[in-house]
């Protein structure tokens, strides 16, 4: 789809220059661009509806579990 953007000049500049030493078109250099950007922000709505899920979820650890886990690891000396 064809589509018509305002970007300063100096944003235009880099990107034409970054498509020219990537060998592809500006197009298909803001299509690459717009893509990532909205996998990043389709990352964030995943984690917000985790954090939704399992924010009403208790976190504790159990008592016995942590008590084995104790004695699971090496005592050191700190």
């Amino acid at each position: 789809m064809k589509t018509a953007i305002s970007i300063p000049d100096p944003v235009f500049e880099a990107a034409d220059q970054l498509a020219k030493r990537m060998g592809v078109s500006r197009s298909e250099l803001y299509a690459s661009a717009i893509q990532a950007y909205v996998q990043a922000h389709r990352a964030d709505d995943i984690t917000e509806a985790l954090n939704r899920i399992y924010g009403k979820e208790d976190s504790s650890l159990d008592p016995v579990l942590a008590a084995l886990q104790s004695r699971a690891l090496p005592g050191d000396d700190w």
